[in-house]
């Protein structure tokens, strides 16, 4: 298992090695020892999983406030997405600022999203299933999103105009700008 730093401290992108034969493949998706020799001692307590029918299908950007933030580690089970984390921590010099990378069943690579910042994917084919691990259960009264348009942020999601498929939440979000507490 690969554990990388990604551009913004504290996001990792995990690659998990892959045993092929005629058979197919066999991969461990996560180790909580390969975690620790890497430094990251997380507790996942939480496993989600979606599937989302469209192409151009976008979820986020969300994040749980303090004491329920979580840590996410993200992979794809089925079809492709563009995963997102954005650095939510004011007194972080990447406050604000965005790292995406292209996760897929084929590539198997994984995201690491941690606490304080919000997490968003917008899918790539139809059928696609994400599924990822959290640090903490949701908490309904602790549940936020941001505006995944937000021109401050300036996310690259490779739609146009128009052809992001969203839930009336995320359509509904504010922009950072207009968010309270964070972290």
């Amino acid at each position: 298992m690969d554990i990388s730093q990604a551009p913004l401290a504290g996001v990792f992108v995990i690659k998990p090695q892959r045993f092929e034969d005629e058979r197919g493949y066999f991969s461990e998706v996560w180790n909580r020892h390969r975690f620790e020799e890497a430094g990251l001692s997380i507790d996942f307590v939480q496993d989600n999983q979606s599937l989302s029918r469209r192409s151009g299908t976008v979820r986020g950007l969300h994040y749980q406030l303090r004491p329920h933030a979580q840590d996410k580690l993200v992979r794809v089970v089925h079809g492709r997405i563009l995963d997102v984390a954005v650095d939510l921590r004011r007194d972080s010099p990447t406050f604000g600022r965005w790292f995406a990378i292209e996760l897929s069943a084929d590539n198997q690579l994984q995201l690491l999203v941690p606490k304080g910042f919000a997490h968003g994917f917008v899918t790539r084919e139809p059928d696609t299933q994400v599924a990822y691990k959290c640090s903490h259960t949701y908490a309904p009264a602790s549940d936020r999103a941001i505006r995944y348009d937000d021109p401050a942020i300036g996310i690259d999601w490779g739609l146009g105009a128009g052809e992001a498929i969203l839930s009336p939440k995320d359509a509904a979000a504010p922009l950072l700008a207009d968010v309270g507490e964070l972290f």
